[in-house]
């Protein structure tokens, strides 16, 4: 945007001498596949190459699937809407797999200021994060005329423009971008602090026009690192997620040759975090140089199970009570999906959930904490019980 999970002693091992590298040791165990007692139930078809889905939090129950053409389309009661909710296809380039109309992000106070926040690569391949209102009159439909570019950032490649936004317990926006693209990231952006590639941004999009920097953010006073930049490291963020009853951050970040990995922020975190890339690929050392404080991903597997991890969520619904506090992430290559939680110890331990046998290219969350899987292929499903 794997056949078998790291486990053993053995390898535990390994993992722990290679943390030594990171200065940083972290309880991590993967454990064997369970069978696993659930169940993907189609929701909606007919979707063309859906990328997200999400809701507005604004009581009306109602879902929103991205498109990566450039529709957000609305589906209401578990029927597909005709009429999208925004069509910005004029502005969106689709010349290559990972461009497109890639991330929305409803405000906090969406039921009363109808403000919601898009990101797309333009016509020329570079991203835009622009500001949407929703029509006076259509609570269904958006005000096309109501955009406002809020942030624009030049991509030297096709790839890795990541896209995912959301809303923290803090308020503030943040905005993955990947690290530019091509191979390896050839411009050494992900620890540059100069570029906002490679990056997590933390943007305060109330406070001023067109988004003011939080008095809080980590890289305030350091002139070798730009004011928006959260987090860096990172080769492309593609989706990450707040624990809505936690405020733990979660981020998967797709891996070049070998290893795709989750890595997590806790709640009250102050950021800065440095997850490593290009220097580190996961846990492994992937070229030399310097990546000074890395931490380490909290999951990881190799591309014997796929090759392309999409980030999930925290499971905070009701349907599926085994399931609560665990975090459920997949692989849009071989369609595995994987849950993974601490136990008493603080260990990180991660099982095999399901193979769904679909591109998963995200997961979603519907106002209930109920969780949905985006298949690439075109349809919206939820996950039940087996």
């Amino acid at each position: 945007m794997k056949r078998r999970l790291i486990f053993g002693a053995f390898v535990v091992g390994l993992i722990v001498a290679t943390l030594a590298l990171f200065n940083v040791v972290r309880p991590f165990i993967l454990r064997p596949a369970s069978s696993g007692f659930y169940k993907l139930v189609e929701v909606v078809n007919g979707l063309k190459n859906p990328l997200y889905v999400t809701s507005a939090k604004d009581g009306s129950g109602r879902l929103f699937v991205v498109e990566q053409d450039g529709l957000i389309r609305i589906i209401r009661d578990g029927k597909l809407l005709e009429a999208p909710f925004l069509d910005v296809k004029a502005l969106v380039s689709r010349d290559g797999s990972e461009r497109g109309l890639l991330g929305l992000a409803f405000h906090p106070h969406y039921a009363d200021n109808g403000t919601f926040f898009i990101n797309y690569t333009d016509t020329s391949g570079n991203t835009v994060l622009a500001r949407y209102h929703v029509s006076a009159d259509d609570l269904d439909r958006a005000d096309v005329d109501s955009a406002e570019i809020i942030l624009h950032v030049d991509q030297p490649y096709p790839n890795h423009s990541a896209g995912q936004l959301a809303f923290g317990p803090d308020g503030y926006l943040y905005v993955g971008l990947g690290d530019g693209g091509s191979a390896g990231d050839p411009q050494g952006n992900g620890q540059n602090g100069h570029t906002l590639l490679g990056k997590m941004l933390r943007l305060d999009v109330d406070s001023d026009s067109p988004y003011a920097i939080p008095p809080n953010n980590p890289f305030i006073g350091r002139p070798d690192f730009a004011l928006e930049i959260w987090a860096y490291g990172l080769r492309n963020p593609w989706r990450y997620s707040f624990d809505r009853a936690t405020g733990d951050l979660y981020i998967a970040d797709v891996g070049q040759n070998t290893w795709e990995e989750i890595n997590f922020q806790p709640a009250g975190d102050h950021g800065g975090e440095n997850y490593g890339w290009n220097v580190y690929e996961g846990l492994h050392p992937y070229q030399n140089g310097q990546a000074i404080g890395a931490v380490p991903p909290i999951a990881e597997y190799n591309h014997s199970d796929g090759c392309s991890v999409t980030g999930g969520y925290v499971y905070r619904g009701n349907a599926l009570p085994d399931l609560q506090g665990t975090y459920l992430f997949g692989d849009y290559c071989s369609g595995t999906i994987w849950a993974a939680k601490r136990d008493a110890s603080g260990a990180w331990q991660t099982h095999v959930l399901m193979n769904s046998g679909i591109p998963v290219s995200s997961f979603g969350e519907d106002e209930a904490g109920e969780l949905y899987v985006v298949n690439y292929g075109g349809s919206l499903l939820r996950l039940a019980a087996g």
